[in-house]
């Protein structure tokens, strides 16, 4: 296992190094990008609710859930996006096929730890506004890059029934944005190119708790505080004079550095609250409430202000069923079903709307026979924004699939 871990982290580590194009939505121009920050595929199936501590599968939302896991597991996950853009009477199409995550659990007794690599943010969007008789100015906006998150925890096991844990995060990461503005009657055009460097640490604090009701029944209630945290970003611009051939590519003819203000992003303070119920091993129902607080500085660039950052709060449903664990008779018995509903308002707002998401969620865990490991597939359907006041509205399906991998490690020998 030690070698399959090695091989699949030198190969998300080479990923991590070239920037990845995780998203095609317009709205990743505010802010760090779209939020990549959802989770395993397991919890993302259930709406991305992540109460449930979990002996075989990592849960990285919560430091605390690290406590849970009885075998060292490995995890790695990868993700296919679909996304459909209407606005008034135009449509677009993307497709966008990215790594997820990549962690590893370690059980220690009553001490356990975990480390990994995750995108955090993602920014990749390419729009044209044609230019027009009254406003005769083509403008096309490009913006590639994002924020990935290393990240390593532990929690400590107080009780039975009780866990505490924290985590430390490193970002880092480069957005680059370009703008074109080329007038119809006039020969050459202008770019303006932003680069944005970042860097920062954060830390979460976790807790959960699970206790039994009657013979077979479990309650189990989980929370995490986030506090705020800044992300300082190395910015520089470029503008230049651009020439444009006749099918759309241009020339820098000149160019010229412009000196532009560094800037540090306050990460506002986040927290969560999840409570669940079920039986272990057969069924379970939960659901999590996530808020995040405003805040009035969330642009990489000083001059970008047409956007409002308001409180965001993220609702999460959902929860898993396995018809028989223990089948020695059917494999499809011993599958995992899971499925949920998420409904977030991201606090972002444009010309007086408020940016919301909502999506169905589903999917299923598929054991590996003779072992502890599994692979998990999940499936988001969802929608974000709208097409009122000139804004786009995204109709977008995720599909996921994560390989989690199980083995012993740290036993004592009994004989040498």
């Amino acid at each position: 296992m030690i070698k399959k871990i090695v091989v699949s982290l030198t190969v998300l580590l080479g990923f991590s190094a070239v920037a990845q194009e995780a998203t095609s939505s317009p709205y990743s121009f505010y802010g760090l990008g779209i939020s990549r920050d959802k989770g395993t595929m397991e919890n993302r199936a259930m709406g991305g609710m992540s109460v449930l501590a979990d002996s075989i599968h990592l849960n990285f939302q919560n430091p605390a859930f690290y406590s849970n896991i009885k075998l060292t597991t490995f995890t790695v996950a990868g993700n296919l996006n679909i996304t459909n853009f209407e606005s008034g009477k135009d449509t677009e199409d993307a497709r966008r096929v990215t790594l997820d995550y990549l962690a590893v659990g370690l059980p220690m007794g009553k001490f356990s730890a975990g480390f990994g690599l995750m995108p955090y943010t993602s920014v990749g969007y390419k729009i044209t506004r044609p230019g027009t008789e009254a406003d005769p100015v083509e403008r096309r906006y490009n913006g590639t890059g994002g924020i990935n998150k290393v990240f390593a925890g532990g929690a400590y096991e107080i009780t039975k029934n009780f866990s505490v844990g924290a985590e430390f995060a490193y970002y880092f990461g480069k957005i680059e944005t370009t703008s074109l503005y080329r007038d119809l009657e006039v020969q050459l055009g202008t770019r303006e190119l932003n680069n944005s460097v970042a860097s920062g640490i954060g830390f979460t604090f976790g807790a959960n708790y699970m206790t039994k009701i009657g013979d077979k029944y479990h309650l189990m209630a989980s929370a995490t505080f986030a506090p705020e945290h800044n992300v300082a970003l190395g910015n520089d611009r470029n503008i230049g004079t651009v020439a444009f051939y006749v099918n759309g590519s241009y020339n820098v003819t000149a160019s010229e550095d412009i000196d532009v203000a560094d800037t540090d992003i306050k990460m506002p303070t986040k927290y969560s609250f999840g409570v669940g119920f079920g039986e272990e091993k057969k069924w379970m129902v939960g659901t999590e409430v996530t808020f995040r607080q405003s805040d009035k500085q969330a642009n990489r660039l000083l001059d970008i202000t047409e956007a409002e950052f308001q409180n965001a709060i993220k609702w999460s449903i959902g929860g898993y069923y396995i018809p028989d664990y223990d089948s020695f008779t059917s494999y499809f018995n011993k599958v995992v079903y899971r499925a949920g509903y998420r409904f977030e308002d991201t606090g972002l707002v444009l010309n007086g709307e408020s940016i919301t998401e909502r999506a169905v969620t589903f999917g299923i865990g598929l054991p590996l026979g003779g072992t502890f490991s599994n692979i998990n597939i999940s499936a988001e359907i969802g929608k974000r924004g709208t097409t009122y006041a000139g804004l786009v509205h995204e109709s977008y399906t995720n599909i996921g699939i994560a390989l989690s991998l199980n083995d012993r490690w740290f036993v004592k020998r009994k004989y040498d």
